[in-house]
């Protein structure tokens, strides 16, 4: 993937991993000591393929905070169609990276530490919640139900002639 995207002349080296995004902040001072004008490109590298949903919000939250894109690219983000890897690729104009640690905190780590949580959870538990939510959408289709048949029930009382005298 990198090597598709790079200029000629261009090279990626990789600097370091880091087991967890908050162990990125220890790049950050790798970013401000380069020059201004510089292409940063950092590879994710996830257990599984993050949503497309996840990956458009994380481009247009970068969009949003002003992180620009390679010159003659279009995009920041890019999901590597071989591996479960996503390539940020911006240019320096300031210290971007704690700017984009926090983005990727917000977007991409909620919904991969509910998948997490939920394949450590006891199949009991599993069942459980399985069970609640069911539980709740049939009170819930119940209630929707005898709300739309109660005026189709109600009887109104016929009024009474009387008659006539004469």
């Amino acid at each position: 993937m990198p090597n598709g995207m790079m200029p000629p002349g261009y090279r990626a080296v990789c600097l370091g991993s880091a087991a967890a995004i908050e162990d990125l902040s220890a790049f950050t001072p790798l970013e401000e000591n380069t020059a201004e004008g510089s292409l940063m490109l950092m590879r994710l590298d996830f257990a599984e393929y993050p949503s497309s949903e996840a990956l458009g919000q994380l481009e247009s939250k970068l969009r949003e905070s002003g992180v620009p894109s390679w010159p003659a690219y279009d995009h920041i983000v890019y999901a590597d169609t071989a591996s479960p890897s996503v390539y940020i690729a911006w240019q320096k104009g300031i210290a971007w990276m704690p700017i984009i640690i926090g983005i990727l905190l917000v977007t991409l780590l909620p919904p991969l530490l509910g998948t997490l949580v939920w394949l450590i959870l006891p199949q009991e538990i599993k069942d459980l919640i399985s069970g609640l939510i069911a539980m709740g959408m049939m009170m819930l289709v119940m209630w929707l139900m005898v709300s739309l048949v109660k005026p189709l029930t109600t009887r109104e009382r016929p009024k009474r002639i009387e008659e006539a005298k004469t």
